[in-house]
């Protein structure tokens, strides 16, 4: 089974931008569709953004206009931009294959002044 490893979480102030990276151990076409979730304190798992191998990409509607997800074939790793952080952002995120039903790690994001 194929392994997923998320990076690039830490502390950042509100206003600013993280880039999160999901390193799969494989042929990322072979993980595709993917997703990006993500849990906050004490809260449920919620879905943040979802990407085809064919680069469709869905949203969250609250969300939209501040992240970006991105796949690159050649490194097989997917990305989640995202900008204007707020405090409610922060929690762990996780990538997901959602052909291979599998998760990473998570990468914890913390947003805070």
């Amino acid at each position: 089974q194929m392994r997923l490893e998320e990076s690039g979480g830490g502390l950042v102030r509100p206003g600013g931008s993280l880039r999160l990276s999901c390193a799969t151990s494989g042929d990322i076409s072979n993980l595709y569709p993917m997703a990006w979730h993500r849990q906050a304190p004490g809260k449920q798992r919620e879905l943040v953004a979802t990407i085809t191998g064919g680069g469709s990409r869905k949203f969250v509607d609250a969300l939209k206009d501040r992240f970006r997800v991105s796949g690159d074939y050649a490194t097989n790793t997917i990305y989640l931009d995202m900008n204007d952080l707020k405090p409610e952002d922060t929690g762990v995120y996780y990538c997901k294959s959602i052909q291979s039903d599998s998760w990473g790690q998570g990468t914890q994001v913390t947003v805070s002044s």
